[in-house]
């Protein structure tokens, strides 16, 4: 039987790929999306081909939009829930696994499978794969240096803007972990988790539940309700979204928004506009907001920084708020948001900081 914490992670994968919806976030769910780099791994779990090995996934998602002078972006998409930090050996992992399938492209087994066992083989189209973390207790110093040093995304969950999220999935996971104990399972059924959430919440192209055998009588009379239900009580936030903010630095930020109507009327009326940043709290209960400069309808977002900045900020009192405006100025002086249309088309927000008056811009 798996771990509680595990059985949390999961459910935080699956809440947090419907909450990036609109980010142009579109789940690779099987084999069939991309038969050149995806593959089945022997649970029946989906993989990703490395160089030197296959990668097992549980979450990877494409984004409708292509950064200039790049490839279109893949992202393996991991959440964890522990009771402490997280430390360097999962950031690792996220970096040697990063690092395998982006080193993937016509090595001598694919030329092989194509038929040709020497010479060229016919051109496929590349992919730039990130990584991403979410943590409900954040990092350890250790992690966060090798993350930023290898562009691994680290996202702390620990701040109040997640605490509805952290509360219905810790309240999810603790019925289903005594269901399955009740039920005697001893390999708690991840895919079959994983395909009722994901038809429940409309965020992948999902194998049928009904099609995975369980092997436990019983197990999913009981369960079946309690997934539903914490779909349910995802998707009542309806208003409530994580945006992809990517700012001037070797990271993404997700900032959270209660009101998704309120910021589109701004951000489609000004694409490029000048916000504010301001920080409240001290140390690890710090988090950071951003309201528009101008005239109502406003808006606000919320996120948190990587807690080594925070930290980094808060060490001498009296520096305090200098170190607070020399991060702003260093790597927040503009925030760029991708959000996709029903239409399949891409919008770009462009969110410029602005001090003393002026925008980042001069």
């Amino acid at each position: 039987m798996l771990k509680k914490s595990q059985l949390k992670g999961y459910l935080l994968e699956e809440a947090l790929a419907w909450l990036l919806r609109n980010s142009g976030y579109r789940l690779l769910t099987r084999q069939s999306d991309d038969r050149a780099e995806l593959t089945t791994s022997q649970d029946g779990s989906l993989a990703v081909r490395g160089r030197g090995a296959q990668h097992q996934v549980d979450v990877l998602g494409q984004f409708a939009f292509v950064p200039a002078f790049s490839l279109p972006v893949r992202m393996f998409l991991e959440a964890k829930s522990h009771s402490q930090r997280c430390g360097l050996s999962i950031v690792r992992n996220a970096h040697g696994v990063i690092h395998d399938v982006n080193q993937n492209f016509a090595v001598p087994e694919l030329r092989q499978a194509a038929g040709h066992d020497h010479g060229t083989v016919r051109p496929r189209r590349r992919y730039h794969y990130v990584y991403t973390l979410f943590s409900t207790s954040g990092f350890t110093k250790d992690a966060q240096r090798y993350a930023l040093a290898h562009q691994i995304s680290l996202v702390d969950l620990s701040g109040d803007s997640f605490a509805w999220l952290r509360d219905r999935t810790a309240k999810a996971a603790d019925l289903l972990y005594n269901i399955g104990i009740q039920a005697g399972i001893t390999n708690f059924p991840v895919n079959w988790l994983r395909a009722v959430l994901r038809e429940a919440l409309g965020t992948g192209d999902a194998p049928d539940p009904d099609g995975i055998p369980l092997n436990a009588p019983g197990f999913e009379d009981t369960a079946l309700p309690v997934v539903r239900g914490f779909a349910t009580r995802i998707t009542d936030h309806i208003g409530t979204e994580v945006l992809l903010g990517f700012p001037e630095a070797p990271f993404v930020i997700p900032l959270v928004t209660t009101d998704v109507p309120r910021f589109l009327q701004y951000a489609r009326a000004w694409p490029t506009h000048a916000v504010r940043l301001r920080r409240t709290g001290h140390n690890d209960d710090a988090e950071w907001s951003v309201t528009p400069v101008g005239s109502e309808p406003g808006y606000r977002l919320t996120f948190k920084l990587a807690r080594e900045i925070e930290e980094w900020i808060s060490e001498v009192e009296d520096d305090e708020r200098a170190r607070t405006v020399s991060v702003k100025r260093e790597f927040l002086p503009s925030i760029t948001i991708y959000r996709a249309r029903p239409d399949g088309g891409v919008d770009t927000y462009r969110l410029k900081y602005t001090w003393e008056g002026r925008s980042s811009a001069g």
